[in-house]
């Protein structure tokens, strides 16, 4: 790509020398009736999306036969930013089937320009998105059979985080699978944090504002108290007191001023981060050194740090394009999409929705969120005619007016949910949702109501053979009302209990949904260590920082009523999460009662929730490393028994003799039966496999620090010793997992698997999988299977 690195802070770009297309094609939304792709262009364009049969296993495409088409015009986000999510659907009631593949091609503007030509340009002379010669990208539904679906899941993607690339390996796996549309991944979903909006690296601020600028053509202007600044002039690594001070963010609390050095804050950041994530095109083949920004000392080995680890990112982005290209592909939002904590507590809502840069920066998130992500999501929410369509027109408005239309910047505001502040307390509006629980007030100046304005950011996909149900657990939170406002939040209110959960679960159709997956960004179960961090830090008030309040279990209420809203619809659910920068497998086996009206209980009925968490895509620590290794068998996950009742909700932990006890035959101090039991346990990681498509890739090697190949040599007599790093329970380095079924589930006989994918330490340039099974049969509280 022909950029231009001139002195000190800028970084331009030439964009008649670039591709046509910046971004994409990324395959969204797919389904037998609709087919959905977004991409982002340098120019104006009409866009028609084409879907093709093909034969001899996908290598040639039927051409004569379009399946599905649909045409669509990009909106306009800057002088040479446009973007669209395009969807085809049936044509002559054609509709698409699984165990099949298929192929899409885009056209532009009617004219002869074929996909491949869009991809290229004499500054990028050869991208390619496909596995085949034809050059077209390829997808298959899920398959006919639960035995040959497999969904792909991870999350949190920071690009200049801890740990080795290992994401574009799955590249490595679709091209070995693509020709076969039972073996190849038929989903992934990105479970949140896909971007970080607060801990970025220097040298990639420095790049985004370059972007942000050469594409859009103007800056916005941010408000900064009585002050007004243009995003230039607050230069990399200088963000942090801006960043508390003027936005009230809390990214670097306690004590981490790193973690928002760089954060964004404009409209043009947040764009131009996304374009960055998905694509190689617009990065810069280096960065400045720190010394040429200025930099002296530490500081300056800190640039350059930050800028290695930032091109090593870099340098897999051909891979994850294709890989985007190739599966349908879901997002749902965590914090770091907007800053660490977003609407954490009522706290933190407080704090920045109360001050004109957190809402700006807030605002600018979520609206990038809105296109980048959510539009692929759910597309029919952006159909002419719907709040999504006029959150487009009013986003080309406030755009073409270079950020200045304060009316197209208040209607935006109320398509994304974001509340008003009250005129006497200054502070974001609340209202009622249940009983002594505070939802942020989504209401327009008219009194129009949420479900009348705002767009949603859950959803549900569903195939012949299973269902995910994709969660929204930051916009939608219960706050408790009481004067504590750093108090955990219900991560659904009440409201969103019945919206996002009990509604969906009623839909499915029992009868043919062999698999019910239910998308939560943050874990319903985590490590004990982390349990009782947070309560120690709660007892203290500090939230920020740890995410307190993240965690399900951490609020008794919410946990209860999640258990009972997912085990009242389904008696097996597998939940998705990330967040928490390791990945591992819960089993979580749940009897209840059906309490009578005369007091009695109906006999135990049995349900299973298997829990598997992928995290981090790029983002390991030092804690993850440590409790990835046999160091975590000195502290053991304990198998746990906790006894309930609903009304009012509480729960104990108690010995397993005492649980079962109980659960029969009550005794003081408890009273009553309980209503329920369930059971934690932690599943064994099972040995590594190395793979035999694993890619050596000596730049990765190349490009290790100073620091980093010191610490190799002096503790490689252990810390990469591949016994040392076959820890018990947890993969803490970076990674991503594939899910898929063993067993009958006809006949309840059956297996849930999650193999996570990461690089070893006692080699490096390759790749290994860790298995964890989880059974998802039925067994007696003391523990005879039915």
């Amino acid at each position: 790509m022909e950029t231009e690195l001139t002195t000190n802070w800028n970084y331009t770009i030439a964009p008649d020398r670039l591709p046509l297309i910046l971004v994409g094609p990324m395959l969204r939304r797919t389904e037998s009736d609709r087919v959905t792709v977004w991409l982002a262009l340098k120019s104006s364009q009409q866009v028609t999306l084409r879907v093709y049969p093909t034969e001899e296993k996908g290598a040639e495409v039927q051409r004569d036969r379009v399946l599905l088409a649909g045409t669509g015009t990009t909106l306009q986000l800057g002088n040479h930013l446009h973007i669209l999510a395009v969807t085809a659907t049936p044509v002559n009631n054609s509709y698409l089937e699984s165990d099949r593949l298929y192929a899409y091609d885009l056209s532009f503007n009617d004219s002869d320009l074929t996909l491949t030509q869009a991809l290229n340009a004499d500054a990028y002379p050869f991208a390619t998105v496909s596995y085949f010669p034809h050059q077209l990208p390829t997808f298959a539904l899920p398959p006919s059979s639960l035995s040959n679906f497999q969904l792909v899941h991870t999350s949190c993607n920071k690009p200049h985080g801890g740990g080795q690339e290992v994401f574009f390996l799955l590249d490595n796996l679709l091209a070995e699978t693509a020709a076969n549309p039972q073996a190849r991944p038929h989903q992934l979903f990105l479970t949140g944090d896909q971007i970080y909006g607060d801990d970025v690296a220097d040298p990639l601020l420095w790049a985004v504002q370059g972007i942000a600028r050469s594409l859009l053509g103007w800056e916005e202007t941010l408000w900064l108290g009585n002050e007004r600044k243009k995003p230039s002039n607050i230069p990399p690594g200088e963000r942090t007191h801006i960043a508390e001070t003027y936005a009230g963010l809390t990214a670097m609390l306690p004590k981490k001023p790193q973690n928002a050095k760089s954060h964004l804050f404009a409209w043009g950041e947040y764009l131009a981060m996304y374009l960055l994530i998905w694509s190689p095109i617009l990065w810069p083949r280096t960065f400045p050194s720190g010394e040429s920004m200025g930099r002296k000392g530490k500081r300056a080995r800190d640039w350059m740090g930050e800028a290695k680890s930032s091109l090593l990112f870099a340098s897999t982005q051909d891979e994850i394009r294709r890989i985007l290209a190739n599966i349908p592909t879901y997002t749902i939002c965590d914090d770091h999409d907007i800053s660490d904590d977003w609407y954490l507590n009522r706290e933190w809502c407080d704090r920045v929705l109360s001050k004109p840069l957190g809402r700006q920066t807030v605002q600018n998130g979520l609206l990038a969120y809105a296109l980048f992500q959510a539009w692929g999501n759910t597309p029919e929410q952006f159909d002419p005619g719907t709040n999504g369509e006029q959150l487009l027109k009013a986003t080309e408005r406030w755009s073409q007016s270079q950020c200045t239309d304060r009316a197209a910047w208040q209607e935006i505001q109320h398509f994304l949910g974001i509340p008003d502040l009250d005129s006497q307390t200054g502070k974001p509006k609340y209202r009622a949702d249940g009983d002594d629980t505070l939802i942020l007030d989504r209401s327009d100046p008219e009194g129009i109501r949420v479900a009348a304005r705002a767009l949603q950011w859950h959803y549900t996909v569903r195939s012949p053979i299973h269902e995910v149900i994709v969660t929204d657990t930051r916009t939608w939170r219960g706050y408790p009302a009481n004067d504590v406002t750093y108090a955990p939040p219900m991560l659904l209110s009440p409201t969103a209990f019945e919206q996002q959960l009990h509604q969906p679960l009623q839909e499915g159709n029992l009868a043919e949904i062999q698999a019910t997956f239910i998308v939560l960004p943050t874990n319903m179960v985590s490590l004990g260590a982390i349990d009782f961090m947070h309560e120690w830090e709660l007892k203290k008030g500090n939230t920020f920082g740890n995410d307190v309040g993240d965690s399900w279990n951490i609020h008794a209420g919410a946990f209860i009523r999640l258990l009972e809203t997912i085990t009242e619809k389904r008696d097996r659910a597998i939940i998705l999460s990330g967040d928490i920068h390791y990945s591992c497998a819960v089993r979580l086996t749940y009897w209840s009662h059906s309490r009578q009206t005369n007091g009695t209980h109906q006999p135990l009925q049995a349900a299973i929730i298997a829990q598997l968490t992928s995290s981090a895509t790029r983002n390991a620590e030092w804690k993850t490393y440590a409790i990835h290794t046999k160091i975590k068998c000195l502290f053991p996950e304990r198998t746990k028994y906790w006894l309930g009742w609903s009304d009012p909700p509480q729960q104990v932990e108690l010995p397993r003799r005492k649980a079962l006890k109980q659960l029969h035959s009550p005794e003081p101090p408890f009273g009553d039966a309980p209503d329920w039991l369930y059971r934690t346990e932690w599943i064994k990681r099972q040995p590594s496999q190395l793979l035999p498509w694993s890619q050596h890739r000596s730049d990765l090697e190349a490009k290790a620090g100073f620091w980093r190949k010191l610490f190799d040599r002096i503790f490689a007599w252990l810390w990469r010793n591949r016994w040392f790093q076959e820890g018990p329970e947890v993969v803490g380095r970076s990674n991503f997992s594939i899910v898929f079924f063993e067993g009958s589930p006809q006949q309840r006989q059956q297996t849930v698997v999650q193999e996570t994918y990461w690089c070893p330490p006692w080699k490096p340039n390759y790749l290994v999988k860790s298995r964890y099974d989880v059974r998802m049969e039925f067994e007696e509280p003391g523990g005879t299977v039915k």
